[in-house]
């Protein structure tokens, strides 16, 4: 009975002074410095921070919030299409990436963004009218020697009635303009409210320097790797531990484009094109409600809260357009940037092959390290393109009526 209590009290020492042990290493390791919690001294010198003559370590609770953005947790993902290879291009094949994580806007940018963005270059007229010029979206895109869209050419950018339709006839290099703009005014208004407040006053009025933590980071272009992961959105078909129940189609559930749930079954989950010359349906039961394009949120957004990732408008991605990237990629955080491994002098002087004498010719390619790559269906296209693996290109200075875009992030100082 003695023994037995012995073995009693030692096991209860025992589970005590693990008990203590596990919370001493607790404690000690929720005394570490952090980004956020970088305490009153260097852990390298001792040295205070903060006083006159030390180091400044300003007050940092995380990368700010950037208007229109959400966020993105990064992971693994397989990008590539899931859909048949109707034009057996065989440019994106299945393959395993990692993705760091990331910021997307909520919407496409839409016609009052663009507006808002040609009112402050209004500035730089007299000084570089080329500015305000370039920058002026491309009307003649709904121009139709076969068709009567003469009053989209004159009235979708400026009209009331389609401020937040999205904004086409922009090309890649000026979406990437619109990015640096937005940056700088977004920046530039993070400042003038640092510098008003007067818990700031210490640092005095002027630039910012990076190190006070209050800057967003660059508005810019997603990578088509980013693009494809947010708009499969596939958190929302995680099951237990790192498993995924299945992969998608299009940014929803399901291998249909009609929503099979509640009141708004059977009505069309996108705005795209239903087949030959039927873009609405029927009137007075219009089904996606849109000719052309649509409202930015019209329909329902994916699991990541983003709209319209299939339909609408396709859109730009940063990358350059080869058939073959996929042989090539990082798979962390891929992107093709220009022709390194795949020289665009490769296209312009393939050979080819004449059918009736199999004699080796040449043809010109219209990939060249100016073509980019843009994702996603159009309310032109065909169900198919809708798909978020599909992967078409056009030279960077050129803009159609099917084509807009929506911005990335990056987030700062995170290692997923």
């Amino acid at each position: 009975m003695k023994m037995k209590t012995d073995r009693l009290i030692k096991s209860a020492l025992l589970l005590v002074g693990g008990s203590v042990l596990l919370s001493s290493c607790f404690l000690r390791g929720a005394g570490f410095p952090t980004s956020e919690q970088p305490g009153q001294f260097s852990t390298a010198t001792n040295l205070e921070f903060n006083t006159p003559e030390g180091f400044p370590v300003a007050p940092y609770e995380g990368q700010p919030d950037a208007p229109n953005m959400v966020f993105i947790e990064g992971g693994r993902h397989v990008m590539g299409s899931f859909e048949e290879d109707m034009l057996t291009r065989r440019d994106n094949i299945e393959r395993t990436v990692s993705v760091a994580s990331y910021y997307m806007d909520e919407t496409e940018i839409a016609n009052i963004h663009w507006l808002e963005y040609l009112f402050y270059l209004q500035d730089s007229v007299q000084t570089n009218p080329d500015i305000y010029r370039d920058a002026l979206p491309d009307t003649t895109v709904w121009v139709g020697k076969l068709a009567f869209n003469d009053p989209y050419v004159d009235h979708y950018l400026r009209y009331p009635g389609f401020r937040y339709f999205p904004v086409v006839g922009i090309n890649w290099n000026q979406a990437n303009k619109y990015a640096e703009w937005r940056t700088a005014a977004v920046n530039q208004n993070l400042s003038r409210l640092y510098n008003d407040d007067p818990a700031n006053a210490w640092n005095g009025q002027g630039r910012v320097p990076l190190e006070e933590g209050i800057y967003i980071p660059s508005y810019r272009l997603p990578t088509e790797a980013e693009w494809e992961y947010a708009a499969q959105a596939l958190i929302g078909t995680q099951w237990l531990d790192e498993n995924q129940t299945h992969q998608r189609l299009y940014p929803w559930d399901g291998h249909a484009t009609r929503n099979p749930y509640g009141k708004e079954m059977g009505y069309f989950l996108a705005n795209f094109k239903r087949g030959r010359g039927d873009y609405a349906g029927i009137a007075g039961k219009l089904n996606d409600g849109a000719l052309i394009t649509s409202y930015i949120y019209e329909f329902p957004p994916n699991d990541y809260g983003l709209y319209n990732m299939a339909g609408n408008v396709s859109e730009w991605v940063m990358d350059v357009y080869r058939p073959l990237s996929f042989q090539d990629f990082d798979d962390l955080n891929p992107i093709r940037r220009d022709g390194w491994k795949d020289s665009d002098s490769t296209y312009r002087n393939a050979p080819a092959y004449n059918n009736k004498k199999n004699n080796p010719t040449s043809y010109t390619s219209l990939i060249s390290n100016q073509s980019r790559v843009y994702k996603g269906g159009s309310w032109k296209d065909v169900a198919y393109w809708m798909s978020p693996g599909t992967r078409r290109y056009l030279d960077q200075d050129s803009a159609t009526a099917t084509i807009g875009f929506r911005c990335a992030m990056i987030r700062a100082g995170s290692n997923f």
